[in-house]
């Protein structure tokens, strides 16, 4: 009877389990660091170590990975005859291994800070398995979003990012400001989850299939038929916001932005450095494979109209987050503001999406522009955080007084900031100019030219105020003392610039063509048809158009 049952249920063979690696890899730290606590006692180092030795082990299973995942040879985890669930192509391995190294570097930020501000190094060390179980777990669930085109994993992938999030920015339960940051982070992240789950109800309800690449066919296929009920357009669209929404959160893109700025200056710094980045790497994934999966066809049929769509929210999000961080004092919410502005501007690759063509072989400008801007941006926002908590640490204010005279009292960190804080402007020869130069090449390419004057007028303007810190660093000088700062901690930011250096100019050239390897063998893209193929398969759907558009 039980063997029965059991055959009854899909189980993936051993292929499918091995190739998902680097999910088990996440998971598997976890359990480690709830194992130690249990064996070893509740010591915040330990978890700290198994966190670090956790994510390098899951970044080399995902380098042991590429070269298999290169030559397309396994494309998803699926039950026989259905839509995958999960999707390992290069995309997916990239960033997960973004976000493991990440996750390393975010611990090691985090043991400085344990070790240095005496006013929360006792929180942090006796209630360290519990933030270290919240962080990889969302971790886990970032590494989901960037593998599945699965409505279903979608929603479980999002909430497993968010949940753990809202927990950690909370996590000194007796500083207010945090507190209160947490509870506006869960409230917004709970309206956005139930606009998002609202929406994915309606496109299983409309067209019964939780695989996206299929709703994309049949999308494309009735909003261009012209017997398509008006009721029946305005459904899809209501139902795709609502998808759009909950991932609009995630990566913080106007209007669904409002939480950033208190979550990011309430939260402790490296939980902030953690959710700049992580967070938003995983939500631009995410969207980039629907856009390529439902949008795309749209496109085709209607000569680029949500091209313009895309990317007037992606104008939009930059200059919204650029202007509000003109009057910011607090660097840590000046910095809040800048990822918004450089959410807007990831966004734009969203406009060019469906400039790939039918082929795995082909590299996708919109996907390539991306990972060579998380890439460069990751040791950015890392230099800025990292130098931003080491004077925090220090002088006990985040504010930008706190810089004043950085370049006498602790020369190589000011070094280190100016660097990062020129190239998030995207000022040559750093790597955020070859970041934002590439991506605007391909918006050029694309002739979204006035999408390209927005992105430089906006560069224009957050000139002002990366130079406000830059300015108190050397001009501004009130004659305090010199600090002195860990060394890990020196050597962390030191690091991030030097990265940044070198893909300004020596390895641009490399970075740029690794990227285009990454940006092809894409799963949605390899099975994107032609426009005849949607319309075949509509003529299959066993449910008429007119028996699920009607009341």
């Amino acid at each position: 009877m039980l063997l029965a049952i059991a055959n009854s249920f899909w189980m993936p063979d051993l292929d499918a389990v091995v190739a998902i690696g680097p999910l088990w890899g996440l998971a598997g730290t976890i359990v480690a660091i709830v194992l130690a606590a249990l064996v070893l006692g509740r010591s915040a180092a330990v978890s700290s170590v198994i966190t670090i030795i956790g994510a390098t082990l899951t970044a080399w299973i995902c380098f042991t990975h590429a070269p298999r995942v290169a030559q397309s040879a396994w494309a998803g985890l699926a039950p026989a005859g259905g839509s995958p669930m999960l999707l390992v192509d290069n995309f997916a391995i990239l960033f997960i291994l973004l976000i493991c190294l990440f996750l390393a570097c975010v611990t090691g930020l985090w043991m400085i800070g344990a070790s240095t501000n005496a006013r929360e190094s006792a929180a942090h060390l006796r209630n360290g398995p519990e933030f270290f179980v919240l962080l990889v777990g969302s971790a886990f669930g970032m590494a989901l979003m960037v593998s599945t085109t699965n409505l279903l994993m979608i929603i479980l992938a999002i909430e497993m990012a968010s949940l753990p999030s809202y927990a950690i920015v909370g996590f000194q339960k007796r500083n207010r400001i945090a507190a209160e940051a947490s509870l506006k982070y869960v409230l917004f992240g709970a309206v956005t989850s139930a606009l998002m789950a609202y929406g994915i109800s309606l496109l299983y309800g409309f067209y019964g299939t939780l695989d996206v690449n299929e709703i994309g066919r049949l999308v494309s296929t009735e909003l261009a038929a012209t017997d398509t009920p008006a009721a029946a357009k305005a459904l899809i669209s209501v139902a795709l916001f609502g998808l759009m929404a909950g991932i609009g959160f995630k990566i913080s893109a106007v209007p669904f932005h409002f939480w950033c700025p208190d979550v990011f200056e309430g939260a402790s710094i490296e939980v902030t450095t953690w959710l700049s980045v992580a967070s938003k790497a995983a939500g631009l994934g995410l969207l980039l494979r629907i856009i390529a999966a439902v949008l795309q066809p749209l496109a085709e049929t209607f000569d680029n109209p949500l091209s313009t769509t895309v990317a007037m929210f992606a104008a939009v999000t930059c200059t919204v987050g650029n202007l509000a961080a003109f009057p910011q004092t607090s660097v840590k919410r000046l910095l809040a503001y800048s990822s918004i502005a450089h959410a807007g501007y990831m966004l734009m690759a969203g406009a060019i999406i469906w400039q790939a063509k039918p082929g795995s072989d082909v590299a996708n400008p919109a996907f390539a522009a991306l990972i060579v801007y998380i890439i460069v941006y990751l040791f950015m926002n890392l230099g800025a955080f990292g130098c931003t908590a080491l004077v925090y640490w220090a002088t006990g204010s985040e504010k930008i007084e706190a810089f004043r005279g950085l370049g006498r009292r602790s020369p190589l960190i000011a070094a280190a900031m100016t660097v990062c804080l020129f190239s998030l402007v995207g000022l040559p020869p750093f790597g955020g100019f070859i970041a934002k130069f590439y991506l605007l090449m391909a918006l050029f390419k694309s002739n979204l030219v006035w999408l390209v004057a927005v992105a430089l007028l906006n560069s224009i303007f957050s000139l002002y105020f990366y130079s406000r810190i830059a300015y108190a660093m050397y001009f501004a000088d009130d004659g305090k003392p010199a600090f002195s700062v860990p060394a890990f901690g020196r050597a962390l930011v030191i690091a991030a610039a030097i990265v940044i250096l070198l893909t300004g100019i020596p390895i641009a050239g490399g970075l740029i063509g690794r990227a285009n390897q990454f940006a092809s063998h894409l799963y949605p893209i390899a099975a994107r048809t032609t426009f005849a193929e949607p319309q075949a398969a509509a003529a299959k759907d066993p449910i008429p158009l007119a028996a699920r558009s009607a009341p």
